[in-house]
């Protein structure tokens, strides 16, 4: 209670008009409140230790595997059943219906008939259903040409090419992690206020860190099946190899069906950053280090488009022209001011990183359980005041435009997946999911404008039922200021990537490699401490090769 109260009124850095929009939130870095560096910092904390209950993978590579670990009163356990697929299958497609590997995260230990359960059922994914032990449910595929060259390296006892490894980052790839309910798995209140499990996403980021372990024992294992002569993979190399995830619509939904939660994740960030500009503490060498790891992180950073390729290049120019000798965190933060949204993003993350002691406090603050408000004692007048005061960027957009109104977002009914049509070239629009904030929010406020401004709202919306939704959202969001994207997302300029790179940003990726508008590549956990290392919570922000 303390914690919340202090956020509440703490002074922000930004303003939401200047912080909420997609251009800047498609500029985010990760910083050490992503959910991934909380994960691990919490269990260090606790000295968890993590165990390899069984190993049931043959010379190919094919079996299961269980891998657990203890957390307060309860233990999980990655269960992961690798099979064969052909080349030819394998694909980063959501749709796909093969993948060299799938994984659930399971409550407690499984037992052998537990695990042949899941080996059934897991492969198959979303074709099948599962139990409330399951938390989470997952599926990746190899790269194809990393994993081959560590395997024959390590079989020929020698060290795989590191500029390969740079270059591509991770032996296998996600497809999808699901969590909360899908497909029958466990629910998130089931297990959400457990020990390390209040903060958001922490069973999916525990899945991705288990899955990593995984695929870094498949490689030597292989080898070791191969020759004699195998060797491990060197820890350096082994530490560097994260996981890659393709990544695309599914997920740039969640930020506008769960404003509280965006709130409180941009809320953190913000407040972290006013805590360091008006720290006074000595930054000593500490800047000048992580600058230079930075830069050597910002140098490994290519990608194929054409866009963020731009972005990346400017990042790079700008961020070496810093000047680094500075007595305060402030006036490094200042001489951003005129420099791109990547630069100074940039820039808020490694602030954050260097005051671990001024900012982890705040990953108390990343959940949110506000619940959505609804008033209806209140008067037409007061929800006008409400718009006029907190939704004022959504009044401004023509809606008669084309335009503003090109885009459709709806759910397909094949993979129960969020997708994006263009409204006047593609059939489905009369299926479109509520995501037009500012039109709904521009349509009430007309409506609103012909009533009577003393009438109670539940009179008014006894006539207008169908505007209720939007208002109660309204009521919800009035006292929360970072709690809506201030951008038309069904405009023919938007950009579902930036929605995309911000959530990523919070789970802690880096790497960004957009694709197209609509989806990317990533990389987790790359640089992040091993299963088996002594110091689970070690910074390893920026990893380098």
């Amino acid at each position: 209670m303390q914690a919340s109260h202090q956020l509440k009124n703490a002074a922000i850095a930004r303003h939401s008009s200047e912080l909420m929009r997609l251009s800047r939130l498609g500029s985010a870095f990760p910083t050490r409140l992503s959910f991934m560096r909380v994960l691990l910092r919490d269990l260090a904390v606790e000295g968890v230790k993590v165990t390899r209950p069984r190993w049931d993978i043959n010379e190919d590579g094919h079996g299961q595997a269980v891998y657990s670990l203890t957390c307060g009163k309860h233990t999980y356990s990655l269960v992961a059943i690798s099979t064969p697929l052909a080349d030819k299958d394998r694909s980063d497609r959501v749709i796909a219906e093969a993948w060299d590997a799938a994984f659930v995260l399971y409550d407690g230990i499984p037992s052998k008939k537990e695990v042949e359960r899941i080996a059934l059922s897991a492969p198959h994914q979303e074709a099948c259903r599962y139990s409330e032990k399951e938390l989470t449910l997952s599926r990746a595929n190899k790269s194809g040409r990393l994993f081959k060259e560590v395997v024959d390296a390590l079989s020929s006892g020698r060290q795989p090419d590191a500029q390969m490894i740079g270059q591509i980052g991770y032996l296998m790839r996600t497809t999808a992690v699901y969590g909360n309910g899908k497909f029958g798995i466990s629910d998130r209140d089931r297990f959400a206020d457990r020990q390390n499990m209040t903060k958001p996403f922490q069973a999916e980021m525990l899945t991705v860190w288990l899955v990593r372990a995984f695929t870094h024992d498949l490689v030597e294992h292989i080898a070791a099946a191969r020759s004699t002569h195998a060797v491990k993979l060197d820890r350096h190399l082994k530490r560097y190899l994260g996981i890659g995830n393709a990544t695309g619509l599914g997920m740039a939904p969640f930020l506008v069906s769960h404003p509280q939660l965006l709130n409180a994740w941009a809320t953190a960030r913000e407040h972290a950053l006013v805590r360091v500009l008006n720290s006074t503490r000595d930054i000593g060498q500490a800047l000048e280090e992580k600058a230079s790891q930075v830069q050597k992180h910002l140098n490994a950073w290519n990608v194929d488009d054409h866009r963020q390729m731009e972005r990346i290049e400017k990042l790079r120019e700008e961020f070496s022209m810093l000047d680094l000798n500075v007595q305060t965190w402030a006036s490094l933060w200042h001489q951003t001011e005129d420099l791109s949204f990547e630069c100074q993003e940039l820039v808020q993350a490694i602030l954050i990183d260097l005051n671990p002691e001024l900012v982890d406090d705040l990953a108390e603050e990343l959940g949110s359980n506000l619940p959505l408000a609804w008033h209806p004692e209140e008067t037409v007048n007061k929800l006008l005041s409400d718009i006029e005061n907190k939704y004022s960027w959504a009044l401004g957009y023509d809606f008669s435009s084309r335009k503003e109104t090109a885009l459709f977002w709806y759910t397909s009914e094949e993979k129960l997946e969020p997708r994006l049509g263009r409204r006047f070239e593609e059939p489905g629009a009369e299926k479109e999911r509520p995501l037009d904030i500012a039109r709904q929010v521009q349509s009430l406020y007309s409506m609103l404008q012909t009533a009577d401004p003393d009438q109670k709202l539940a009179f008014f919306f006894v006539e207008n039922p169908s505007h209720r939704a939007i208002a109660a959202r309204i009521q919800t969001c009035r006292d929360l200021p970072f709690a809506e994207i201030q951008d038309n997302l069904i405009a023919e300029t938007t950009l579902p990537i930036d929605m995309l790179r911000f959530k990523l940003a919070m789970f802690g990726a880096n790497k960004f490699d957009p694709k197209s508008d609509l989806w990317t590549r990533i990389t987790l956990f790359q640089g992040a401490p091993l299963i088996d290392d002594d110091d689970l919570g070690a910074d390893w922000s920026f990893a380098v090769l």
